[in-house]
């Protein structure tokens, strides 16, 4: 590919020539391998997301468009999940990675009145400066006549709303990617998880911060619906996995005990394989088993929780960013790992005696499932979910030409669609009758999309 020939162009062209159906045979020259996917991608006239044949979409819920409870969308669109209402309808609550610094895409569109109306609903008001402007939302959207019923703000004043992930019993938790102290224009500190219900009642969540699951830069969350354990991802170049044991499954403001992961008999093991690195080979496709390393003083003033995590003999992690449950596993992205910095994705699978004291005897396998040495095939993975049929579909944060990428059982990656302008994808989450794939797009103006078509067919078993 010539230096002139951006990662956009290639993806169109190829698209058009070949389709992405055995798109990783084509660039292996591996003609014989079997054909996946649901074939080119075809132009957009919107221009906004190239989709096969078959496959269209609806966009709303936009940055600035008035809500129903007469605040305004914030910016900034990221992680989301799906919930069942009725046979008709579902309940999204969807983050907003709202920074610091920019109150006029915020809830209150920078009007100050507005902001000190709601100054006790707040986490943190920020000495009524609009900076503290992330938080979520929670959408109301019709799958049988794909139309928007209703959104409005569900969790207020907290900062840079990443990801999270649902949880079995009906809420979303929601993760701050920052570790912002309180000093300055900020009354408190930054960098926890808190939990949303996913409720169709119109109203702002109680927002108190879940601290016994640790002060860092998170990013995604999964529960194990057999066990109650919270998994969770830190989004750093030399980050850690946690996993939360609540006190209490389902309770998880009650209290509980923060470990991370390690592998067994190979303390502070590198999983990145960055060349420069000059570490041992993490091998794809080979499970390893893991141990866990009990966590302290979980609320790191001093941003070093992965540091000392890491010493005492946890594995380091390239970016962990997007994580969901799904086939009896844990599923994560690493946006940055691998010898190119392509991305990798993990795969988790619990002990049958996860968090107790028999787990020793049966430890959880930890995977490398696909590692990307090629850009045009996944680059820079971040939200992912399960879909219906099983396979991985991860949307990407690559701001030339971000694709949603499928994954199959055997590790082949097809591509769903590509964003057609240069911003982020994210939020991927399918309706829970599995008719519909909603993503976000988060660059300006944010929004939120919903993708029906033939979900399902030609992909392998």
């Amino acid at each position: 590919m010539s230096s002139r020939t951006t990662r956009r162009d290639f993806i169109k062209d190829t698209a058009l020539a070949v389709g992405f159906i055995g798109l990783q045979a084509y660039m292996a020259g591996c003609s014989k391998s079997p054909s996946i996917g649901y074939g080119p991608l075809l132009e957009d006239p919107n221009g906004l997301l190239r989709l096969p044949k078959g496959f269209s979409y609806k966009t709303f819920s936009k940055t600035g468009e008035r809500m129903d409870d007469g605040l305004f969308v914030p910016g900034a669109h990221d992680g989301m999940a799906a919930f069942p209402l009725d046979a008709d309808r579902v309940i999204l609550v969807r983050n907003h990675e709202m920074g610091p610094g920019d109150p006029e895409r915020g809830p209150f569109k920078g009007d100050p009145g507005l902001l000190k109306q709601y100054r006790e609903k707040h986490y943190d008001a920020a000495k009524d400066t609009g900076n503290s402007s992330g938080g979520t939302s929670t959408l109301i959207y019709n799958v049988k006549t794909q139309t928007l019923e209703q959104h409005s703000l569900s969790l207020l004043g907290t900062m840079r709303n990443c990801s999270g992930g649902p949880t079995p019993w009906g809420s979303w938790i929601t993760c701050e990617e920052t570790n912002i102290l309180a000093g300055g224009d900020f009354e408190k500190d930054h960098g926890y998880c808190f939990e949303v219900p996913a409720s169709e009642q119109m109203g702002l969540a109680l927002p108190v911060p879940i601290k016994g699951m640790g002060r860092f830069n998170h990013e995604a969350v999964a529960v194990d619906p057999k066990s109650g354990i919270v998994y969770l991802t830190e989004d750093r170049g030399d980050g850690l996995i946690y996993r939360y044991i609540p006190n209490e499954p389902g309770k998880l403001i009650n209290g509980g005990k923060l470990q991370a992961l390690a592998v067994l008999h190979e303390p502070s093991r590198d999983t990145r394989n960055w060349p420069k690195e000059q570490q041992p080979e993490f091998p794809i496709g080979t499970p390893v088993s893991t141990t866990w390393i009990d966590m302290v003083d979980v609320e790191a003033p001093k941003d070093d929780l992965r540091h000392r995590g890491f010493i005492t003999g946890a594995a380091r992690f390239a970016r962990g960013e997007g994580m969901f449950y799904g086939n009896g596993s844990i599923y994560f992205a690493c946006t940055n790992g691998g010898p190119q910095e392509f991305g990798q994705i993990f795969k988790y699978t619990p002990s049958q005696h996860e968090g107790t004291d028999l787990e020793a005897n049966a430890p959880g396998q930890l995977e490398l499932f696909v590692e990307s040495h090629d850009s045009q095939l996944m680059q820079a993975c971040d939200n992912l979910t399960v879909a219906p049929w099983g396979d991985v579909v991860i949307v990407e944060d690559d701001n030339e030409s971000s694709a949603i990428v499928g994954i199959t059982a055997k590790g082949e990656l097809y591509h769903i669609g590509h964003v057609a302008i240069k911003s982020e994808l994210a939020g991927a989450c399918f309706s829970p009758d599995g008719s519909t794939l909603f993503v976000n797009i988060q660059k300006r103006p944010g929004q939120t999309l919903a993708i029906t078509g033939p979900w399902n067919r030609n992909i392998p078993s």
